[in-house]
């Protein structure tokens, strides 16, 4: 029998997953100062560029950034809202469950 998760759950098991490897968090790092072509970060991390962009479409996908073409260029930014998004996810973790939230008994 599968277990069904509610719509918010699955969307923050995505966003979880996106920030749950080493190399994405560090391309997030590297774009907390600002747009950042992919070739910038390649030789910043120094990984090779289908790694990173592997990794990028995670992130791009968790709509954690957004992109745009520049010529044979790709820059990325920081989502902002998304960010907010997670901070709420958190914040909703983090805090005293209401008594409706509580569920008395063992089943």
């Amino acid at each position: 029998m599968a277990t069904q998760i509610k719509p918010d759950t699955e969307r923050a098991v995505r966003l979880f997953h996106a920030l749950s490897d080493g190399t994405r968090l560090s391309i997030l790092q590297r774009l907390r100062f600002g747009e950042r072509c992919v070739c910038d970060m390649t030789d910043a991390l120094d990984a090779a560029q289908s790694r990173l962009s592997f990794h990028l479409k995670v992130l791009k996908e968790a709509g954690l950034v957004a992109d745009r073409r520049e010529g044979r260029w790709m820059y990325y930014t920081l989502n902002p809202e998304t960010l907010s998004e997670i901070a709420e996810v958190i914040d909703a973790l983090a805090s005293a469950p209401s008594p409706a939230e509580i569920k008395s008994g063992c089943c």
